[in-house]
């Protein structure tokens, strides 16, 4: 981009007609006649490059002038370039892993496989934050730290599966553990997001005071009930080692997720098929974003030397050329 830095220089132009038209005016009170006997004698002479040098030397020196306006009016040419600085966040993960995530209420898989798709869509979303994984089921444990290898933590998703971990649901526990995991975190913004579909009865630590430990250390807490409600299919294996399915009922302590979210700021959510639970983590998704900055830089390059330069050439091309080959009778 082309800019002048100091426009005001440009009011010098503003002498250059007036400097032409004084020229024209001296021409016409001081002209000067040479006498020849015949006309013919000069018929081809004001058509030679040289006498048109001889006769526009001035314009020259106009030129040379309106370049040193130029000049001073300090033309740069400019390279903008955008600096965005990124302030990521810190999300935690918690993930139930219990049996009765094996439940087929969220057909055509069970309620695990949906979640870890819908967990690896949203950290598909995220670009500049760290994201982490802890599961749960009688007891909890980080299974991967916060990082931003994403494709790292999409593998370990993948990975897991229910058995890892011996079966209940240690939601005190599991929120205890991430609150550890995520508490030493010095971005600004630190969230867990707690998905299970059970009713706590494992564990030391008493879910309220898990939240109120998150309270205390800002963290936030998305909380997610995950199964429909009344029955839902849940596979068994009968003496004969055939799968079969049978009718359970859905058991989600709705009253203590609504109170652990309640207590650290956050929201609870019910999710009841895979859509809904898609609709909650794009939810999350738009309200939890990354803090861009950006500040917009400028390189300018002067120009004027250039200007400069061609002025003086110019000068000195009609100085030496008026006093040699383009040399004019008194």
């Amino acid at each position: 981009m082309f800019q002048l830095d100091n426009k005001l220089a440009l009011l010098g132009l503003i002498a250059v007609p007036f400097l032409i038209y004084w020229y024209y005016f001296i021409q016409k009170r001081g002209k000067r006649f040479i006498f020849f006997s015949a006309k013919e004698l000069l018929e081809d002479s004001g058509r030679s490059l040289k006498v048109r040098l001889a006769k526009n030397l001035f314009f020259i020196k106009i030129a040379a002038l309106i370049l040193f306006i130029l000049a001073l009016a300090r033309p740069q040419l400019l390279n903008y370039y955008q600096v965005e600085k990124k302030r990521g966040i810190d999300i935690l993960i918690c993930l139930d892993i219990s049996g009765s995530m094996a439940s087929i209420d969220f057909k055509p898989k069970n309620r695990l496989e949906v979640a870890k798709d819908v967990i690896s869509n949203f950290i598909n979303e995220r670009r500049s934050d760290r994201i982490g994984l802890v599961i749960f089921a009688g007891t909890s444990y980080t299974k991967c730290p916060l990082t931003i290898d994403y494709e790292l933590l999409r593998t370990v998703l993948k990975e897991t599966s229910i058995g890892e971990l011996e079966d209940g649901t240690a939601l005190g526990m599991a929120l205890a553990t991430s609150v550890n995991r995520i508490r030493h975190a010095k971005t600004k913004t630190k969230i867990i997001i707690l998905l299970t579909d059970g009713v706590n009865n494992r564990g030391e630590i008493d879910p309220r005071d898990a939240a109120r430990i998150a309270r205390d250390f800002s963290i936030k807490v998305y909380a997610i009930g995950v199964g429909k409600r009344g029955e839902a299919p849940f596979p068994v294996t009968d003496q004969l080692g055939r799968k079969q399915y049978i009718m359970v009922n859905v058991e989600i302590d709705e009253a203590l997720l609504q109170q652990i979210a309640n207590d650290t700021g956050g929201l609870y959510f019910r999710a009841t098929d895979k859509d809904s639970l898609q609709q909650i983590f794009a939810e999350i998704n738009r309200w939890e974003k990354s803090e861009v900055s950006s500040k917009k830089f400028s390189r300018a390059r002067d120009l004027y030397p250039y200007f400069i330069i061609l002025a003086l050439i110019l000068l000195l091309f009609a100085e030496v050329a008026k006093r040699s080959f383009l040399r004019t009778l008194p």
